[in-house]
């Protein structure tokens, strides 16, 4: 059993993750912003005692010191996992609202552990795809991502639209990262996940059809009938499957071999409609609500797009990736309990 600091416990990812932790033994205290936050949390997991489900406050991550009582524990923490920063692109100043909270929460919680947690000795960061991702190559079908690309972008370039803003977010933080860990030498380790868009089940009573997570807004707005007339941009046409991801962040803090490391989180390729195509296919009951034969977009850009390689996660981890049919099922499935 690890002892354990999860932030943003009530989020898409980190839901997931806790979900993990608790069944293979941990201990978790997870950070929330609110006490309903937490009790949400613990009606998910009420056969779980407060020995290994337990919660810290922390309001505002984009604070320095944000983290300063949440990382202290008794007993102490030996692991943190960090996915706590914002995914979205309803930003109106991007510096404020995406791009300091990210990079103030991710230095600010390493400064925190190096000062006040000495027995942590594995940090796990959710990154993004993003900060690989050259958008200036446009789909690029002539190059392979892998884990050792890194999306270029500058500063000046970050505060242009919410999009660029979101990108330069996960791709500074993740940068702070490794440069602490260079510059501080501090007694933990650092690996981080990057994901594309990330698809599959929400958990069951987390989120509503409101509120849910910014990847499956898709899928949930095919249920709705939201692009019967048009298709939405499908976007990085990748997918990484939720319950893969989290396993891997668990499985980040249990193998020696992640430490230090950088991992690409693909599944695969996918486009919007093969999406619509997969509900159609697995739930007849939506059709009257899915784009028809001659709803133009929703396929993949005429020349092709980009290569994916996340054999390095595949080899560390063992992981056998969900398919897409499995993950599109579920994530219907968990909307339609929800309401979809």
């Amino acid at each position: 059993m690890v002892r354990v600091l999860l932030t943003g416990g009530s989020g898409f990812v980190a839901a997931h993750v806790l979900d993990v932790l608790l069944k293979r033994g941990h201990s978790v205290v997870t950070t929330v912003r609110s006490q309903a936050k937490a009790d949400l949390l613990k009606s998910l997991h009420p056969d779980v005692g407060k020995d290994r489900l337990d919660f810290a406050f922390v309001e505002d991550i984009a604070m320095e010191d944000a983290f300063d009582e949440a990382v202290k524990s008794d007993p102490p923490f030996e692991a943190v996992i960090h996915t706590a920063s914002p995914y979205h692109f309803r930003a109106k100043d991007i510096q404020k609202e995406l791009l300091d909270p990210a990079v103030i929460g991710t230095t600010g919680i390493l400064k925190s552990i190096k000062k006040s947690a000495p027995t942590v000795k594995r940090v796990v960061i959710t990154t993004s795809f993003a900060a690989m991702v050259d958008s200036s190559k446009g789909y690029w079908p002539e190059h392979t991502y892998s884990d050792d690309d890194w999306n270029p972008t500058t500063h000046e370039e970050a505060l242009k639209n919410a999009a660029a803003g979101y990108r330069a977010s996960k791709t500074f933080a993740e940068k702070a990262a490794w440069d602490f860990l260079e510059k501080e030498k501090p007694g933990f380790t650092i690996t981080t996940l990057a994901p594309p868009l990330v698809l599959g089940p929400i958990i069951p009573s987390l989120q509503s059809l409101e509120t849910v997570n910014t990847s499956n807004e898709r899928t949930r707005d095919l249920l709705q009938g939201k692009m019967k007339e048009k298709y939405s941009p499908t976007g990085s046409y990748i997918f990484a499957d939720v319950r893969d991801l989290s396993i891997l962040h668990v499985l980040s803090i249990e193998k020696e071999e992640a430490a230090n490391q950088r991992f690409f989180v693909c599944n695969g390729p996918f486009s919007n409609k093969e999406l619509a195509d997969m509900i159609r296919a697995k739930f007849p009951e939506y059709a009257d609500k899915l784009p028809g034969d001659g709803i133009p977009g929703g396929d993949y850009p005429a020349g092709g797009i980009y290569k994916t390689d996340a054999s390095k996660a595949e080899k560390v981890f063992g992981i056998k990736w969900t398919t897409f049919e499995q993950s599109t099922v579920d994530a219907v499935n968990a909307l339609k309990a929800a309401g979809a």
